[in-house]
């Protein structure tokens, strides 16, 4: 290119009238032809990367090219090629021996050492910051490759590399701002890296909060943690709200009793808080309550009570279809109705369970495409409990509490229907009513 430069600018001195603009016109020209290849060859390469390497990568039974792919190495191959070619060709306006063009007015050095020479070093610092940021990007990706292929590797769930990937990006990128810097300054890299050694370990005994701060507000964005808006629980700083603020050193946290908790941004990395964005992406919010059923009220179905549940077109066909398939189970093995201890037979928590199934799959707030559960959980001292564990459509915090309220309203209303009753601890009022608490009379 520094001969096309000299050519073009040799061949407009020669045309009359554009001595004046020769130089800026040559420089131009030239500029755009090394545009023009770049893009050419990105185009090039770009396409051999698509047609060839994609073609062979779908033929292969291995998975990491599909990653390589996916994470698009080879795209960041097809970018270094114009960043080189730019490199490579920056400084067509620097001295060349003159004489090359034998026929036009030689260039002199005068001619050199203006602002068209000094085009040299602004193309080539361009050059250098364009070619380390290609180059960055590609590591990034053979990065991410080198993790997902990892993962699809039996090591990678006791394993998990992703931290030190993390801290590798972080030297890459710290080693690539420090080299940018030093090109724009013209200053050898190992000075900075020095200078910068010695300055932050003045900078952090004197900022720490706002270091701490800074680097903390880097990975809440950039891995999402926290945005405006969420709604977050931070127990260990009473704070149960709405972001509403994020700044260097604080994140402001207004709660729904309308306080406002300041929690320090670097505390938001190194302590937990729960986020309550999935939830409300989701589309769904979780009812998880139990109820407690004393044990002393569970016992088998009899004949009564299976025709009286007989009645309720909830659990109709369910009542009617286990207990024939437990006859079928008791007659194979020559067992009698009667025999409650050999055979297999309905019980009344069981059927109480199962129309909690029945009942909440019908109700219209429940979410039918998420989580639904009904299940037992340890009996203990206070019963068994009883879990309901489903999803409701309405995230809103008041419509919410209603539908779950609604619901335990009807379970605590029907469960006497199943001849079964809540535990709740003996209060005043029923060592009132039992007469434990009479003072006995003297003889």
């Amino acid at each position: 290119m520094h001969y096309l430069y000299r050519f073009l600018l040799q061949e407009f001195r020669l045309i009359e009238g554009f001595e004046t603009f020769a130089k800026p016109l040559a420089a131009l020209l030239t500029f755009l032809s090394i545009a023009l290849v770049s893009y050419l060859s990105y185009l090039l390469a770009r396409k051999f990367m698509l047609i060839v390497v994609h073609r062979i990568a779908n033929k292969t039974q291995t998975t990491w090219d599909d990653i390589l792919v996916e994470n698009h190495v080879f795209k960041g191959l097809a970018n270094l090629v114009p960043a080189l070619i730019f490199f490579y060709t920056a400084n067509f306006a620097g001295p060349e021996p003159i004489g090359h063009f034998g026929k036009a007015e030689q260039i002199t050095a005068a001619d050199l050492a203006d602002f068209y020479v000094n085009l040299d070093n602004f193309l080539i610092l361009m050059s250098k910051v364009y070619l380390i940021g290609i180059a960055v990007h590609l590591f990034n990706a053979l990065l991410n490759s080198v993790l997902g292929i990892y993962n699809t590797t039996p090591y990678a769930a006791t394993r998990p590399i992703k931290g030190y990937i993390q801290l590798v990006k972080i030297f890459i990128y710290s080693m690539a701002v420090i080299l940018i810097i030093a090109s724009l300054f013209k200053k050898d890299p190992w000075d900075l890296i020095i200078g910068l050694g010695t300055m932050a370990a003045v900078l952090l005994l004197i900022f720490r909060d706002t270091i701490l701060g800074f680097v903390a507000s880097i990975q809440l964005s950039a891995n999402k943690m926290v945005n405006l808006g969420d709604w977050i629980t931070v127990p260990k700083h009473n704070a149960d709200g709405t972001v509403i603020d994020i700044t260097l050193n604080t994140v402001k946290v207004q709660n729904w009793d309308k306080t406002i908790s300041t929690i320090p941004t670097y505390a938001m990395v190194s302590e937990s808080f729960s986020n309550w964005r999935g939830m409300e992406e989701s589309g769904g919010r979780r009812i998880k309550r139990s109820i407690l059923i004393d044990v002393n009220t569970i016992k088998f179905c009899d004949v009564a009570m299976l025709t009286r549940f007989e009645k309720f077109d909830l659990i109709r066909d369910y009542v009617k279809e286990k207990e024939r398939e437990l006859k079928e189970y008791n007659k194979q093995r020559k067992l009698s109705d009667d025999d409650y201890i050999s055979g297999r037979h309905q019980t009344n928590v069981g059927i109480f369970r199962k129309y909690l199934e029945v009942y909440l799959k019908q109700h219209p707030k429940v979410h039918q495409n998420m989580t639904f559960l009904v299940r037992q959980l340890q009996p203990g001292g206070k019963g068994l409990p009883i879990e309901i564990y489903v999803f409701s459509k309405e995230q809103e915090w008041a419509k919410y509490e209603a539908i779950q309220a609604d619901i335990f309203d009807h379970i605590f209303a029907v469960v006497p229907e199943f001849e079964l009753r809540v535990f709740q601890e003996l209060s005043g009022v029923d060592f009132a009513r039992s007469g434990m608490n009479r003072i006995p009379q003297e003889n």
